[in-house]
């Protein structure tokens, strides 16, 4: 005789309260304010209230510019705001509040250790502190590249996310630069231009706010080279973005040790190495924001043909003017929640492209056809207030068509005035 199945107790339907959602981001932003306040309180000790106000109005200037040139490059696929604050906050409070510590205590150990204050500090500044802070910029990147995944499609992702890290990190850095220059110039008296806080100001606000974001940007496009990369190759994803953090520690040292270089050490680093490469990693971004576009219009074709897009679609998405131009008509006919909506559709179907791109290498996963399913009930909904606004967008940008000349003349004379002369 059969023998029935034995007694097995069915999983909970909910999991428990440690592994629910709202308790790890709730941990996660608790964790982040706590190491806001520790910084902060760390700074202002260093700096003194004055000097503390001092650095903060003056190291935020360059804050939105360089979080605007990050956005603006992200918008052929934008991310959620939620991972780019959390990347800012990580970098502004947790990253700061270990490259401080750590970076003071292995200083101060090298000084006991050798009995060489001067050769403590050259040393700290320029193999201690690239290693720490790297390490701490690019533990960001680590956790959206693992936890954000979906969000994490390429090199893009992986600057903008390495770059608004390395932003919220040198904001809090130029606070206690900034407000220590100011406590020395109220010490000596000095002002105006020839201040220490002018100086700092200039060197490290005007001539390279890049410089931080510069560095971590290397991390990142190791991570984003990564992502590219096919499931089976997983030496290569592994190696990739730690060959990206060496690169950017190692950047990170020729700067900080170009003072050591001799009185124009700085400006030749500077101006041999620093600009060219600001310029090269520039390139490097804008083309693969292009190249993302090019992708965007190779790979959804194919949902033409299926019937879930229509035809113009594939060349209004892959093309930014068209896609403004859309969210502007839906705006001006519809009201701002069509705008939304239409902006909504773009991103959707921005993201089914690399979807089917990354399907077609062999690196989607399990869940390709669940997430594609998804992207496309996404775009099916819609699709109401989407569609006439990519037609307009598509009919508004499209091309001239090519006009053939005629053998018998120019195709924008009338045809009379070839037509031979006939008495009435």
């Amino acid at each position: 005789m059969a023998t029935s199945p034995p007694y097995t107790t069915l999983p909970h339907p909910y999991p428990p309260w440690w592994q629910r959602s709202w308790f790890r981001h709730g941990a996660l932003v608790a964790l982040l304010a706590l190491a806001g306040l520790v910084i902060l309180a760390l700074v202002r000790e260093q700096t003194g209230t004055r000097g503390f106000l001092v650095g903060l109005g003056l190291a935020v200037l360059p804050v939105p510019l360089l979080l605007a040139a990050f956005r603006w490059l992200d918008r052929v696929e934008p991310g959620p705001w939620r991972n780019l604050l959390f990347c800012f906050a990580w970098g502004a409070c947790a990253a700061a509040l270990m490259a401080i510590v750590a970076n003071s205590f292995a200083t101060r150990w090298i000084a006991t250790a050798t009995a060489d204050p001067a050769g403590a500090d050259t040393l700290g500044a320029t193999v201690i502190a690239p290693v720490v802070e790297e390490s701490a910029k690019a533990a960001a990147v680590l956790l959206v590249f693992l936890f954000r995944r979906r969000h994490f499609n390429g090199i893009v992702d992986g600057v903008v996310v390495a770059g608004v890290t390395a932003t919220g990190f040198a904001f809090t850095e130029n606070i206690l630069y900034l407000g220590n220059a100011f406590g020395t110039d109220q010490l000596t008296g000095d002002s105006g231009l020839a201040s220490v806080t002018a100086a700092t100001f200039f060197v490290r606000i005007v001539m390279s706010p890049f410089a931080h974001p510069l560095f971590t940007v290397l991390t990142g496009i190791g991570f984003g080279v990564a992502a590219l990369s096919a499931g089976r190759h997983r030496l290569r994803r592994a190696l990739l973005p730690l060959g990206g953090l060496l690169l950017a520690m190692g950047t990170h040292a020729l700067w900080n040790g170009s003072a050591s270089f001799g009185e124009y050490g700085f400006l030749a680093v500077y101006a041999t190495f620093m600009v060219p490469a600001f310029g090269l990693l520039t390139w490097l971004a804008i083309w693969t924001r292009q190249r993302e576009l090019v992708t965007v219009r190779a790979e959804l074709p194919v949902y033409v043909m299926a019937g879930w897009l229509a035809p113009g679609e594939p060349y209004a998405l892959g093309s930014m003017r068209a896609r403004r131009i859309a969210r502007q008509h839906a705006h001006r006919h519809s009201g701002k929640e069509a705008a939304r909506a239409v902006a909504q559709y773009e991103a959707y179907a921005t993201s089914l492209a690399f979807l089917r791109q990354r399907g077609r290498r062999g690196g989607a996963g399990a869940d390709f056809a669940v997430r594609e399913r998804q992207l496309l009930d996404a775009l099916w909904h819609r699709r109401d207030v989407a569609r006439p606004a990519l037609d307009h967008a598509c009919r508004a940008t499209a091309p001239p068509a090519p006009v053939a000349v005629p053998p018998w003349g120019h195709p924008y004379r009338p045809y009379s005035a070839y037509a031979p002369y006939r008495r009435p």
